[in-house]
């Protein structure tokens, strides 16, 4: 059992025994001194004893403590002088007792006479409780932990660019997303978990992460490539890209002007044309650099460096490429976007296209669909293309990304036909495709013949530029 002495006087003290009261923990037994009226409530729970003594005696005080031994004493009293004859008396007692006391008058002469003195300033602690009432202000846990800001609460409002995707899509790297709460129900997320607009996201990690956390949590759609990531990573492989290196470089510079404030990264793999670098060379300049690979053992780890060195949040490659040296399964574990070069430049592209696919990957792609499509000022297509002709289903799916345009203000086209969604793809123009990026997209050939899902296509064909959004796969 740990016997607390408490030395009240003032409101302060009579709250703090009325809380002791209303929230007893039965390990507790409080003693409390108390010599001023009205300084403690007039119902107090049987583990609370009071003791009619002026705790500014030293005689009195002394007798107190040597009677019973008090694993904490609280000083809670409104009289500054009172306090600080208080700390001088217990150091002279026993100054191995831990002692919390409360500052009430933003007075910095109340010092700490040994290490086991805690002080707290009331001041502060109200204006850092009203700071947490503003608008727009993360709310930092100050009283568990090192109370630095390790422990975060954050609002996902709408537009959020963490809106509608899910918890196994993000990647937690020195932070996590431990709680997550939603019409007032607490729920311990998994993968699975996606997140909603208002709901509430308890995190932790680092300080100085979570600001960044936060600060992307609250931008709104706009800032592609965020939240993946900030700026954007070329990779050139030479056993492939040689021909096509130069329109590479040319569409991923065409996209950083369009997205204004980002920098390319390009990385170059089993190079063997110095004349064609010596070339690419000259693209060098405040926003773009290059480096290359002379060693073709440990491609995966340089990468992972470079995504994660750089802040990438895209990363952009040519199909071949992104099938090799299981580049396609890095970036998937990195959970960054991918960008396949296609037939058709990127300046060329009038509308955006998404196959209709299950309600849980077309609402975790959805705000990067928009987001792409509001950067790049091009049509958004919703594309609900059945062989059996089965729309019915699909209805909350269209409702998601009605609500979405409405909310940033975009104009949304849909089409339902009763077709083969590959054939109706392949007769397209000037689009770019969106769909998910998933652990299993590289498949084998035969097994690509026998599907009749889109998904299963992605790799097959060049005609197109693809955008492929992380998505988690889940069983069950």
């Amino acid at each position: 059992m740990n016997n607390i002495l408490i030395l009240a006087s003032g409101s302060v003290a009579k709250n703090f025994i009325g809380w002791i009261s209303k929230n007893r923990v039965a390990q507790n037994q409080y003693y409390v001194t108390c010599y001023k009226r009205n300084s403690t409530p007039e119902n107090m729970s049987q583990n609370i004893t009071l003791i009619d003594a002026d705790p500014t005696s030293f005689s009195k005080l002394s007798r107190i403590m040597k009677s019973t031994k008090f694993s904490n004493i609280f000083i809670v009293m409104e009289d500054l002088e009172d306090v600080t004859y208080a700390i001088k008396n217990i150091t002279l007692i026993n100054d191995k007792t831990r002692v919390v006391v409360v500052n009430q008058w933003d007075d910095d002469s109340i010092s700490k006479e040994n290490g086991n003195i805690k002080i707290i300033n009331s001041d502060k602690l109200i204006a850092s409780h009203l700071y947490d009432k503003l608008p727009d202000v993360p709310i930092i846990a100050q009283n568990i932990g090192l109370g630095l800001g390790e422990i975060m609460e954050i609002r996902v409002p709408f537009g959020s660019s963490y809106a509608y995707r899910h918890i196994g899509s993000i990647l937690q790297r020195k932070w996590k997303i431990v709680a997550l709460y939603r019409d007032d129900k607490q729920i311990l997320p998994t993968n699975a978990t996606m997140i909603r607009p208002n709901d509430t996201l308890l995190i932790l990690g680092k300080p100085i992460v979570l600001d960044g956390v936060y600060r992307t949590i609250n931008k709104i759609i706009g800032l592609f490539p965020e939240p993946f990531g900030k700026d954007i990573y070329l990779i050139l492989d030479f056993r492939f890209d040689q021909e096509k290196a130069i329109a590479y470089i040319e569409e991923s510079i065409y996209l950083i002007n369009k997205l204004k404030g980002k920098s390319l990264f390009i990385r170059i793999l089993y190079p063997n044309n110095f004349r064609l670098i010596s070339h690419i060379r000259t693209y060098e300049s405040d926003t773009i650099s290059l480096s290359i690979c002379y060693k073709n053992e440990d491609i995966k780890p340089l990468i992972e460096y470079d995504i994660h060195k750089y802040n990438i949040g895209l990363v952009m490659n040519g199909i071949n490429t992104f099938e090799a040296d299981e580049l396609n399964k890095t970036i998937y574990n990195l959970k960054k976007l991918v960008f396949l070069f296609g037939d058709t430049h990127l300046r060329n592209i009038e509308q955006s296209i998404l196959l209709m696919s299950t309600k849980e990957k077309m609402e975790s792609i959805s705000s990067t669909a928009l987001d792409i499509s509001q950067t790049l000022d091009i049509e958004l297509n919703l594309c609900d293309f059945d062989p059996e002709g089965e729309f019915e289903n699909k209805k909350i799916i269209i409702e998601h990304y009605e609500t979405m345009t409405q909310i940033l203000k975009m104009e949304l086209k849909i089409q339902q036909k009763i077709a083969n969604p590959i054939r109706e793809i392949l007769a397209m123009k000037n689009i770019l495709q969106i769909a998910s990026l998933e652990d299993n997209i590289k498949k084998n050939t035969l097994l690509r013949l026998m599907s009749v899902k889109a998904q299963d296509f992605l790799l097959t064909t060049h005609k197109h530029p693809k955008l492929l959004v992380p998505f988690a796969t889940f069983e069950g």
